[in-house]
């Protein structure tokens, strides 16, 4: 009798379970849905062999160095596995983990690696042990330090809305445990996530603590949940979380308005673009028309005035963060990897949204340069900030300590797959372009779907159409803007010459006419098995225009074939300089692909010129030379050099060699660690104000109420008698203030004597400050420094006549 009552209970379980799921499988959702990476096996020249050194080379050395650097002692300290209550330096370092978790199941799934899902299993164990019997997961606060770190306040959730980073580090969990879940089959992971989440719905909420989210994520995260498990209360509580945003909070972390009243990108770029997929999310989910309306005007804001020709989003160090309209430095562009995931994630929603191919292009312009550029060739070296020049300033890390993009790469890059096709019912999109074999299942039957291709390097396309049984249905085919004379959508970028080719389609080797619907050539036919397309885009050698509300590219061009941007590096040029080069907007430019550099690139070349400061002329030097351009996400990869993707074609954009003064000569010596920075201070830029970041500086932050040094060694005994400094001041944000005070002095003997001035000391912002002095014979003259009480200073230029 108890086994039957057993048995009733069962089926009436089985039955409920499918109600449930026959329910959930009937909410809303995007109109458009992605077909999962997991049925698309990539198997190209570009992209395969940057996924195998992810998988290979990424995932295990950012395990690793997780390890290396306490974030797996933290869980161990959590779990009371570890004595000491040793932390390591954020908060939010439990999601490197989880990231790296991620990661490495959508590997898992392309590639079995049993060694790997061991290991995983293992650190699962040590997450969950570090759980609180509630559910609360956040090991600052559980391995209860003497110290607690300043961020995380003296109660849950007390500082969330400032830099705690509890739901933050939640929302990198939630996507660690469905990706494993769906890896796996395993619901370890997911049940810890499915416990945190429980106390989330318990805690926040109308009528309960109502506070939104310092960094968003956890609204991604409770989407996936919600996918997952069909509890819309997880859906409920994403929402709520967006809802209660605003209007008292800040622009940095968008919450000084309500997030449907935000019709303009503002404030931490990161944050933004995770809120902005988050929204995305919660519009398919629930059908919110507000949230779509915002995330539109805020989509076209980014578009039209703030995006990087390079797909990178946030243009300020000053916060990580989008800048005004047109702000787009190239030297101190921001363009954080995380940003530029975040940027993919959001487009990518946009497009299952809308289902117009510009939010894929933005997407793939993306992803082939300031996405990729975020990691090395090796795997191992990385980018945080992705800027678009640099004189020897920039460098790819081994380590960061706040690792965010690091961890970042290796979940996204094993997950690319997911976004080469789409479906809606009997509409197959066909959105980038990688040499693959896939299953996708249509309204009509499966159907397998070749493709081969030499993208981005060329442009022919072949695609194999193999339905199981002759069938109709639509094939669409992306038609990129970059193929029809607009790189982006709107007017922020053009190309100097229009006059591209269309694209041309054949359907088993005859050409057929489309017509085009959001970008999309529209192919309806019934298909059978053997059926092949060829696509072919008018790949050329294009340079590109800036809107000429960009002030730092006038007088630029930048070099980009198909969706890969071109940038000058110094290996490949004369004297290893680059920002010296002028090229004539009217130049030939031919590309040749080269199989042993950088693992195989294009290389664009073309005819320029090289220029060099006299003494006593404003007229510059000028030499013919070759000029070679690599992409853009290649850059860094034989150590630091000057680079820029922004070429100027008129004398007035150059930054021309430094004329042979007594300063440009001179060898450089500071107390400032950093030797990159010593050559700014007689580099010759003269800059726009004292905050100008266009080129590099000489800087002590953060240092403050020290005194520090600078100093020129001459290649020669001279006589000088006048000093010009030009102080860096990045106030009222920045950590630098022009100095408390400073004086000159020169070797005299072996000792360091001070100058006998006749004119004061004067200190002050945005222009030279220049002292005389009776003239002195010296081989070496040196700048004392008294930093601010509060601030650190720096040098843009230091001139000696």
């Amino acid at each position: 009798m108890m086994i039957n009552k057993n048995k009733a209970a069962w089926l009436l379980s089985l039955a409920a379970m499918a109600a449930a799921t026959n329910v959930f499988a009937q909410q809303k959702d995007y109109p458009i849905q992605p077909v999962a990476f997991t049925s698309v096996h990539v198997n190209d020249n570009f992209w395969e062999p940057k996924m195998e050194v992810n998988a290979n080379v990424t995932i295990p050395y950012v395990l690793e160095q997780c390890k290396k650097n306490g974030r797996m002692d933290n869980f161990l300290r959590a779990a009371k596995k570890l004595d000491g209550d040793k932390l390591s330096e954020f908060p939010f370092d439990d999601t490197d983990v989880y990231k790296a978790i991620e990661g490495a199941s959508y590997s898992m799934q392309n590639k079995k690696n049993p060694k790997l899902d061991k290991y995983i299993d293992t650190l699962i164990s040590i997450i969950g042990a570090a759980q609180e019997p509630d559910g609360y997961l956040y090991t600052f606060r559980t391995v209860n330090a003497k110290k607690p770190h300043e961020w995380i306040g003296s109660k849950r959730w007390e500082k969330e809305e400032d830099l705690s980073h509890e739901l933050y580090n939640a929302g990198h969990l939630y996507e660690a445990a469905v990706a494993h879940y769906q890896a796996t089959g395993k619901r370890t992971l997911l049940n810890i996530a499915i416990k945190n989440a429980d106390l989330l719905v318990n805690t926040f909420g109308p009528g309960k603590i109502e506070e939104y989210p310092g960094h968003q994520i956890v609204e991604i995260g409770l989407s996936k949940m919600y996918r997952v498990t069909g509890n819309k209360k997880y859906l409920d509580l994403a929402k709520f979380f967006l809802d209660v945003r605003g209007p008292k909070g800040d622009a940095y972390n968008q919450a000084d308005k309500k997030v449907i009243d935000q019709h303009v990108a503002e404030g931490h770029a990161v944050r933004a673009a995770y809120m902005y997929t988050g929204m995305a999310d919660i519009a398919a989910l629930t059908g919110n028309a507000k949230y779509l309306a915002a995330i539109d005007d805020i989509w076209t804001d980014v578009v039209t005035k703030k995006l990087y020709i390079t797909g990178g989003i946030g243009a300020t160090g000053n916060g990580e963060a989008f800048g005004d309209d047109y702000q787009l430095p190239n030297m101190s562009a921001y363009a954080e990897t995380c940003a530029a995931i975040g940027n993919v994630y959001w487009n990518n929603r946009m497009f299952l949204l809308h289902g117009d191919s510009k939010y894929i292009d933005v997407l793939e312009r993306t992803l082939y340069n300031g996405l990729l550029s975020g990691v090395s060739l090796s795997g191992d070296r990385f980018f945080y900030p992705n800027p678009l020049a640099s004189m020897f300033q920039h460098q790819r890390s081994a380590w960061i300590s706040c690792a965010c993009c690091i961890s970042n790469m290796t979940r996204f890059l094993p997950s690319l797959p997911g976004y080469v096709y789409a479906k809606n019912q009997n509409d197959l999109y066909v959105n980038l372009y990688m040499s693959n074999s896939s299953d996708i299942s249509l309204t009509s039957g499966k159907v397998n779907i070749v493709q081969t291709t030499d993208y981005p390097w060329k442009g022919t396309i072949n695609i194999a159409v193999n339905p199981a049984k002759s069938s109709a249905f639509t094939l669409r085919l992306r038609i990129p803007g970059w193929a029809k004379d607009q790189p982006v959508p709107g007017d922020l970028y053009t190309y100097l010459d229009k006059n591209q080719k269309p694209a041309t389609i054949l359907v088993n080797g005859k050409v057929t006419t489309y017509i085009t619907d959001k970008g999309y050539a529209v192919i309806k036919r019934t298909w059978k098995k053997g059926d092949k397309v060829t696509l072919d885009l008018p790949m050329e050698t294009e340079k590109v225009l800036a809107n000429n509300n960009i002030k730092d590219d006038r007088g630029r061009f930048a070099f980009q074939r198909g969706p890969v941007v071109y940038c000058l590096e110094g290996p490949d040029n004369r004297d290893s300089l680059v920002q010296n080069i002028m090229v004539d907007k009217n130049a030939m430019a031919a590309a040749n692909y080269q199989a042993n550099l950088l693992n195989g690139v294009d290389v664009i070349s073309a005819e320029g010129k090289s220029t060099k400061r006299q003494l006593n002329s404003d007229a510059l030097i000028e030499t013919d030379q070759q000029v070679k351009a690599i992409p853009y996400y290649a850059w860094a990869n034989r150590g630091p050099s000057e680079m820029t993707v922004w070429i100027p074609y008129e004398a007035s954009a150059a930054r021309p060699k430094p004329a042979p003064t007594i300063a440009s000569t001179s060898k450089v010596t500071s107390s400032v660690k950093n030797k990159r920075m010593y050559n700014a201070i007689k580099d010759q830029y003269e800059p726009a104000d004292s905050k100008d970041t266009n080129y590099p500086y000489l800087h002590w932050w953060p240092a403050h109420n020290t005194s520090e040094f600078v100093q020129y060694d001459f290649d020669a005994a001279h006589t000088v008698s006048e000093s010009k400094v030009y102080w860096y001041d990045d106030g009222p944000w920045g950590g630098c203030r022009i100095p408390a005070s400073y004086k000159i002095l020169y070797l005299k003997d072996g000792q360091w004597v001070p100058v006998k001035n006749t004119t004061p000391y004067a200190v002050s912002k945005d222009a030279f400050n220049t002292v005389s002095f009776e003239p002195v014979t010296t081989t070496a003259l040196k700048l004392e420094v008294q930093l601010p009480v509060d601030n650190s200073t720096g040098i843009h230029e230091w001139v000696v006549k």
